[in-house]
């Protein structure tokens, strides 16, 4: 059922007026579009969003929505270097009142009950925990979810840290910063005593950091069917 709502969903194109830019830290940017009443997604979504301003090879790619369903706003973060494809020089050149259109939203990637679940972000990853997480904190009461995010980056910049550490209490989620691989993996067969395969275990982030940590679960005796993933593909 669920890939044939992604099916039509795919085909609904809208267009979103952009609010403004955030920078979240010395590489990474947030983009706010205005949500219009009508438009709704399940936390830990994605659509996919197309520069219409300028002509530029490949202009649609896909981003989490990092926003929950009840803010007001479509909000995507993204790394930009100082090096950045056409698709993210276009996005830095927006303005106030420009449009671009979403298709969307579709994805999979979501809490859907009250399953202990470990949460593992690498970087940029955290985007759909941040949605998921704000969601629970206006329209749950989360005392009662065991959600454990492990939000992994090597170079310590943790965008949404303050978000995060204010989601950590009202939703009781327990937030562990690391920078090191040796230190995730303990982390991760820390949550897996606990739990095994009684839990759901949710990765985000690069393709490879994601099949990695898929893998290391796997070699752990934790089910497939237990593994949620959203990889991110760099541009």
């Amino acid at each position: 059922m669920s890939f044939f709502k992604d099916f039509f969903s795919i085909f609904k194109k809208r267009e979103l007026l952009f609010l403004e830019s955030q920078k979240e830290s010395e590489d990474v940017y947030s983009f706010l579009f205005e949500k219009e009443k009508d438009l709704t997604w399940k936390a830990g979504q994605y659509g996919l969003f197309n520069i219409t301003h300028k002509k530029i090879k490949n202009p649609t790619k896909p981003f989490s929505i990092a926003s929950a369903p009840t803010e007001n706003v479509v909000k995507i973060t993204t790394r930009i270097n100082d090096d950045p494809s056409d698709y993210k020089k276009a996005l830095l050149e927006l303005k106030p009142g420009m449009k671009v259109k979403m298709s969307g939203p579709v994805g999979t990637f979501q809490l859907e009950d009250n399953t202990p679940s470990l949460l593992i972000a690498g970087g940029i990853g955290i985007t759909p925990f941040r949605s998921i997480l704000k969601h629970i904190e206006a329209v749950e009461n989360g005392a009662d979810k065991q959600i454990n995010l492990l939000y992994f980056d090597s170079n310590k910049s943790y965008i949404y840290k303050d978000e995060l550490d204010v989601l950590a209490k009202v939703t009781s989620t327990n937030v562990t910063y690391l920078d090191s691989r040796d230190d995730l993996h303990q982390e991760i067969d820390a949550f897996n005593a606990l739990y095994k395969n009684n839990a759901k275990y949710f990765i985000a982030g690069p393709k490879s950091m994601v099949d990695s940590i898929s893998s290391y679960l796997q070699n752990n005796h934790i089910s497939k069917r237990n593994i949620k993933k959203d990889s991110f593909y760099g541009y």
